[in-house]
């Protein structure tokens, strides 16, 4: 074999700078040079060219391409033969750059490639042409690792591109002709350019020459390379557990023929490289707890999670694109990410923060100390999701948490690729088309931007894990009895699970059986995406003939994780630190290129989950175990009523589809549901929530909305409401915590917000509450008006943007106080109490009489009541304190 020096190298082509002392520079903005004779042609351009034809939307068009003549990706066959031989042939590169010492080492090794030397050969004609600089040794091994992975079509260049980045392209326009002449010069041969005496060059980037085209354009075309530059770099630098861009590639590879064989790809789940890994023997049912129908040991459960609670961290992992939401800014046109839904009331990520306030509470009412839980939240760049969420926390003050109690971490963007043949996809020249790789990178790239260590910082060993998406998994006891299970017997990760229908796009959780090439026997709870089950066998069937309920239940990503534990899956530098690689082909995805044209395929990107984390904390046994194995495990599962633990707002629901299935129209349904729940267990009488077919025709038969903190838990709730009624189409809104009602009759809108609903901020340390809240006493009160507009065609109810032509609203400032006993309300009424007073409403002769009147002494501070909470045999218990 030929070495490596006797190579032609790109080296003259992608050019590396040096400072004065011979070292690699930083990463500058490439600039091809393109020379030619005319001195009125003469410019710099950041690409090197040849030329083919290419179909596109726009029929056959020439395209300026580095790819050579004769050597296109379109000719690599994607049948599973070839697929392998591909993915043969990447691995044995994988392992060449793994024992390659040195980047120039790396680069010699891809200089032996043959893409890389057809990639140069092929552009042999013009090599006198052009000529890179600015580019460091660094980005010479990225560009030339995508190269050798078969995705040299991202350097193609079409005509229109370059007059869309430059002035509006006239027959004049240097830069066009200088283009066309150079794409004349080599389709015809033209060896005119071939002699150097007369070439000059200008310098067209941005701010030198006075010819070429706009400074925008050349700023535009510059970015575009750095940002592929800068994306390549990433990509290599985080899945270098996996072989880098070379390793990514050839995950995708192997996915994608595992779809194509239906035999499932040593990439996915399960088949980790784990050592001693033979085969997977069974799947089984998980069983664990049911915390609806073992109310004793639901309420034991959250005791344990919420005496942990100062070992807690809490973990969103909001980089998701949600693009089925379809959620844009009305303003800017603007896409937005799932997190800035506007739900009931507010956006997404603000429900998932206050309850977690609502848990810290209930430890402050019971043990009477402030805790503030570490927050991590995973970002992404796509639909500048990390950028609205960092501003919608600064716009809030950090939720009165303080800055420090806060840790925002951003996810790497990954390519989308072809699913028929792993081709990348592009939108424009240099541009690909990018998408989040999945939730399942959180466990490395936590390792990598140190919040483990945060975390430990701030004295915790576990958190609780959901997705910004499902808005009911903090109802009642579901997280606080996960976290307290976890925490309770040692666990290193745990499920929140519930009942699935046949059919649905959900992952499923269950118990694997298998055996090791040692003897050993290893079982887990872990999850399976459906996109997985014809590859593992699983049969999506009913629990019973006849039923809807699938016999395994949904995994919902709600998750308890013991922190050390997962860290050291993230660290280990293996395919482990990526859990549950998939490849997800049954959707296309819709991107836009660069003349506004819109496109679907179907592609998708690589994706990895982080539930699956559990496929590297199984617990191994010296025998087969037959009965009980799961009560020694390290990993676990919980089960509640499903409203309670999942309801995704995953999707729009369009106006013809009449499915509220992973809708925010959905989830408020749930919501409902849940409310009616609560409350007819409280004897307050209501009409209950019919099937979601009425709502598509009538809306929800009524809005009650109470804030997490008058619980959370619902035996807390029990015990600040008894008796009263809402009747159908009433709407009830309390934002606040400290609340009692008792015979309320509700016949239209009534509103309570308080704005210290658990008690004040100080502005200085902004962690730190004084706890005086505002108080509402409500009984022996009918209120009746014409509340909610339910005929106004601009309500969106699961916004909870509504109209009203009546309403009583109780507005309480600071620490003030509400309280009316035997008074009918009816009509428009707003009550407005300053703070540090409490207005009292009652009957008088027959009418309302109101009584204004300051907190003194004790009552400032304390209030003139305030719930005690104790804990007695595993439940709370309330007793209202008279000051």
């Amino acid at each position: 074999m030929a070495s490596c020096s006797k190579v032609p190298a790109l080296g003259n082509v992608f050019g590396r700078q040096k400072s004065s002392h011979g070292a690699e520079t930083g990463f500058k903005p490439p600039v091809l040079t393109f020379y030619c004779g005319s001195s009125a042609l003469e410019r710099r351009i950041p690409t090197s060219y040849c030329i083919r034809n290419r179909s596109s939307i726009f029929g056959v068009v020439k395209a300026i391409s580095t790819v050579p003549n004769g050597f296109t990706s379109e000719n690599a066959a994607c049948s599973p033969s070839n697929l392998e031989e591909e993915i043969h042939s990447l691995k044995i590169l994988r392992s060449s750059l793994c024992a390659a010492g040195s980047l120039h080492d790396k680069i010699e090794v891809l200089d032996l490639q043959q893409r890389v030397k057809s990639f140069h050969d092929g552009n042999r004609r013009v090599n006198h042409l052009l000529a890179f600089d600015g580019l460091g040794e660094r980005q010479i091994f990225l560009l030339k690792c995508l190269i050798a992975i078969g995705q040299e079509h991202v350097f193609s260049v079409e005509p229109s591109w370059l007059e869309s980045k430059g002035e509006p392209v006239r027959s004049s326009s240097p830069l066009k002709n200088a283009f066309y002449i150079l794409l004349d010069m080599i389709e015809k041969g033209d060896k005119s350019g071939d002699s150097a005496k007369d070439q000059r060059y200008l310098d067209l980037r941005p701010g030198n020459g006075d010819a070429g085209p706009s400074k925008t354009g050349n700023d535009e075309i510059s970015l575009s390379f750095g940002r592929l530059l800068l994306m390549l770099e990433e990509l290599e630098t985080f899945y270098d557990c996996i072989g880098g861009i070379v390793g990514y590639q050839v995950a995708i590879l192997e996915l994608i023929l595992a779809s194509k064989s239906e035999v499932h790809s040593p990439s996915g789940q399960f088949h980790q490289e784990f050592s001693g890994v033979d085969s997977i023997k069974e799947f089984y049912v998980p069983s664990g707890p049911d915390l609806s129908k073992d109310k004793e040991y639901a309420a034991q459960a959250a005791i344990w999670g919420i005496e942990g609670l100062p070992t807690m961290g809490e973990i969103y992992p909001l980089g998701g694109s949600g693009d089925r939401l379809g959620l844009v800014d009305k303003e800017t046109g603007h896409c937005l990410p799932v997190a800035m839904l506007p739900f009931c009331g507010r956006t997404l990520l603000e429900g998932l923060v206050r309850d977690l306030q609502a848990r810290e509470f209930l430890y402050y009412k019971i043990y009477g100390k402030q805790i503030v839980t570490p927050l991590a939240i995973m970002t992404s760049a796509a639909k500048d999701n990390h950028k609205h969420i960092t501003a919608l926390c600064e716009r809030h003050k950090w939720f009165g948490r303080g800055r420090r109690n806060f840790k925002l971490f951003e996810q790497p963007l990954v390519p989308t690729v072809g699913a028929e043949d792993g081709h990348w996809v592009t939108s424009e020249p240099f541009k690909l088309v990018l998408k989040p790789g999945g939730h399942g990178v959180i466990w490395k790239l936590a390792r990598d931007k140190g919040i483990f260590d945060w975390f430990y910082s701030h004295g915790r060993k576990a958190a609780t894990v959901r997705q910004i998406s499902n808005p009911v998994a903090a109802t009642d006891v579901t997280l606080l009895a996960l976290a307290g299970i976890g925490l309770h017997h040692g666990k290193k990760l745990g499920f929140a699970s519930c009942q699935r229908n046949v059919g649905a796009t959900e992952g499923v959780n269950v118990l694997v059986e298998r055996s090791t090439a040692y003897g050993y026997w290893e079982y887990g709870i872990t999850c399976i995406e459906y996109t997985e089950f014809d590859k593992l066998g699983i049969a999506d069937a009913p629990i019973l003939p006849g039923s809807m309920q699938a016999q395994y239940p949904a995994n919902t990503n709600v998750l308890y994780v013991d922190l050390p534990a997962v860290e050291r899956i993230g660290s280990s530098k293996t395919v482990a630190s990526l859990p549950g690689m998939i490849l997800n082909l049954r959707k296309p995805i819709i991107y836009e290129d660069y003349l506004g044209v819109k496109h679907s395929l179907y592609a998708s990107r690589l994706e990895c989950t982080m539930q699956n984390v559990a496929d590297s904390l199984l617990t191994s046994f010296p025998h087969r175990c037959y009965s009980n194995v799961q009560e020694n495990l390290d990993t676990f599962i919980v089960y509640n009523e499903r409203r309670k633990v999942t309801s995704s707002a995953k999707k729009e629901r369009k106006d013809t589809n009449k499915s509220l299935h992973q809708t925010p129209d959905g989830s408020l349904l749930d919501i409902m549901r849940n409310a009616y729940d609560l409350l007819i267990s409280c004897n307050v009488q209501m009409h209950k929530v019919e099937d979601n077919s009425c709502y598509l025709y009538s809306g929800p038969p009524f809005l009650i909305f109470l804030h997490p903190a008058l619980g959370p838990l619902w035996e807390v709730v029990r015990q600040k409401f008894h008796g009263g009624s809402v009747a159908k189409g009433s709407e009830l809104q309390l934002e606040i915590a400290e609340f009692y009602w008792k015979n309320v009759e509700l016949d239209g809108s009534l509103t309570v917000l308080a704005e210290n609903i658990m008690g004040s901020v100080n502005e200085r340390e902004q962690e730190e509450a004084t706890f005086q809240c505002g108080r509402c006493r409500l009984q022996n009160v009918k209120i009746s008006n014409k509340g909610v507009d339910w005929n106004c065609l601009e309500n969106v109810y699961w916004q909870h943007k509504v109209h009203r032509l009546e309403s009583v609203k109780i507005v309480l400032h600071g620490n003030a106080e509400f309280e009316a006993y035997d008074v009918v309300l009816e009509g428009n009424h707003i009550f407005e109490v300053p703070e540090g007073h409490r207005l009292r409403v009652t009957n008088e002769n027959n009418g309302v009489c109101s009584r204004m009147q300051p907190l003194m002494d004790k009552m400032a501070s304390c209030g003139s009541w305030y719930w005690q909470y104790t804990v007695h045999n595993s439940h709370v218990h309330l007793e209202m304190v008279e000051l």
